[in-house]
Order: structure tokens, then sequence, then C-alpha cells
């Protein structure tokens, strides 16, 4: 991947996240924050039963570029922000579809937990869900819609502890989660 005319600009009519100053007392002491309001989200850690791998997708981050990373590129769970009037799995769903080409029942998508990310500045909460997939559930081609330029990534089940903590892998604190709870909970009774 080629980046060129990379530019940090002010945001005009933001569709997705929205920066405020957050005015407020705590025990009589006047303060303020710099703070983003931003989607709540769905993640999903799909196990792709065949090959023994997770299911993760790759994409361009513009934030982890412009804040020194090299490359810019991201291993994540399949994902995406809580903007539609569906349930959550549904929406979960979808983002498996989207991104990854599989189609999952929705009774089949299980809650793991949810939490926030990104306390200091934004706060939002994602939820995270579980899947198993095998071939037979794909039906699409994945990498995402519109514009976006997700490509899918197998990681083999014995290989994620080392993706945990390769510091040279830009990856989420929830993808580290999940490989944790897999691994306590799930491996060997998938």
């Amino acid at each position: 991947m080629n980046i060129t005319n990379f530019s940090l600009e002010p945001l005009e009519n933001p569709k997705f996240v929205f920066t405020s100053l957050a005015l407020y007392e705590q025990d009589g002491v006047k303060k303020s924050w710099e703070i983003v309001k931003a989607h709540d989200s769905v993640a999903v850690l799909l196990y792709h039963k065949d090959k023994n791998s997770f299911v993760l997708v790759s994409q361009f981050r513009p934030a982890t570029y412009a804040n020194g990373h090299d490359s810019g590129i991201s291993l994540e769970l399949c994902a995406g922000i809580l903007d539609k009037d569906m349930s959550l799995p549904q929406i979960a769903k979808e983002e498996i579809f989207e991104e990854c080409g599989y189609d999952v029942d929705v009774s089949k998508i299980e809650k793991i937990a949810s939490f926030y990310t990104s306390v200091g500045f934004a706060g939002s909460k994602q939820i995270l869900y579980y899947a198993v997939v095998d071939e037979s559930m794909k039906v699409g081609t994945g990498g995402g819609v519109d514009d976006e330029f997700i490509e899918i990534v197998y990681i083999d089940v014995n290989e994620a502890r080392k993706v945990i903590y390769d510091d040279s892998i830009i990856k989420t604190p929830g993808l580290m989660f999940a490989f944790c709870w897999w691994h306590e909970k799930r491996q060997g009774k998938v």
C-alpha cells in the first residue's frame, strides 16, 4: 500500500465523531476535558473451525498513521458502529457478511462481554461477540462496503498469543481480550 499526500485538516460537518469541551465540577473544583463523542460498536471474534483459525480484518487506519506508525495497517476483529435500527446481534451478523463474507445465523452469535474503549477521550462502548464459521458459510467476498478496503486475515489459533505480544502489529485491546477469552473459555470446546 502506498500512502501519499497525508495531511490533517479541521473537521467540518462530522458524520461519526464529534469533538467537545466538557465543562464540569468535581468536588467543587471547576474542570474541563477535551472529548470525542463517537458511536458505540459491536465486534466479533470469528473462529473458523475448518482452518482452526481466527478470521480477522486488516485495514489502513489514518489515526495510527498520523500518530507515527509506519504503515497505519491494523489487525482487528470484524466490527461496526451502531448506526442502524437493528438488534446488536443483527448488526454483528451484517458486519460479518460485509467484512468477511460469512453468513452466520443470528442465533449462533454469542455475546462475550462489553467494555469501553479510549476512556481518556472518547469512552465509546463496544459489545464483543463470538461466532463459529466454516467454509460452507462463505457466501460473499467480504472486504467491506462502499469504499472500504478491508483485507480478510486468518490467524491460526496457535499463533494468536504471539500476536497479542507483538508490538509491531497495530491491534486493539478488544482483539487481545478476545484472544485471551478464547484460550481461557473456548479452546477445545468449539
